[in-house]
């Protein structure tokens, strides 16, 4: 069984067999987070979507503490290493690449429409493909990423301004055609507020689940 929770804005824990990880681990600033960095006590992998402040958050902070490798872009993964990281403790990727295996995970970076050395995530743990799109705007590419991946969930931001609204995920979400797609990246700032029951209203080719923060979902 794996494990998925959404700890607020695009912050997942995601707790396998014997790996666990967390990708965007925004929480200590994070206004609605669902949990503080002190709380989790055991990572094998944080994974950072791109280098804003609300995506990077705590990373290196819990890379220091549990001894979790940052998986993220070469720019980012030298960010984190001025930041105090160990280089040993940094894997830094870039896109295109077939999945590559990580101490018992298989990771791809995929493309995303953003700013900040932006990119996408397809995970493989325990047999299980989870795709987060990172903040990304609406790309007719996401297609290949349903063709290519498969993925069983898709994380996709909804909340408009920054990245996709309802309307434009909405789409992606038929593009991917995952399993299930679960929304994020919504109502953690005024700017973002979303109504995540609209965007589900409008997905045709997948199950939506709509998380509180705090919530798990298991597979």
């Amino acid at each position: 069984m794996v494990k998925i929770k959404w700890l607020g804005h695009a912050a997942w824990l995601v707790e396998g067999s014997d790996k666990s990880f967390i990708i965007d681990p925004f929480l200590s600033q994070n206004p609605k987070s669902a949990m503080k960095p002190n709380e989790i006590k055991k990572l094998d992998f944080i994974f950072i979507t791109h280098n804003h402040f609300d995506h990077i958050g705590d990373a290196a902070e819990l890379a220091k503490a549990t001894g979790a490798k940052i998986v993220t872009t070469f720019e980012t993964a030298q960010m984190m290493q001025k930041a105090g990281v160990p280089e040993a403790q940094t894997i830094g990727m870039n896109k295109g690449s077939e999945p590559i295996e990580i101490g018992g995970v298989k990771v791809a970076l995929t493309h995303a429409e953003h700013s900040g050395n932006e990119v996408g995530f397809v995970i493989e743990i325990d047999g299980k493909r989870i795709y987060h799109a990172g903040d990304t705007a609406l790309f007719g590419d996401m297609k290949y990423i349903g063709e290519l991946y498969s993925p069983d969930v898709a994380m996709l931001p909804i909340g408009g301004y920054f990245t996709m609204a309802p309307k434009e995920a909405a789409i992606a979400a038929d593009l991917i055609g995952a399993k299930i797609t679960l929304p994020m990246h919504y109502s953690t700032f005024p700017q973002i507020e979303q109504d995540p029951q609209k965007f589900a209203a409008m997905v045709k080719k997948s199950k939506v689940v709509v998380l509180k923060v705090g919530e798990e979902y298991a597979l």
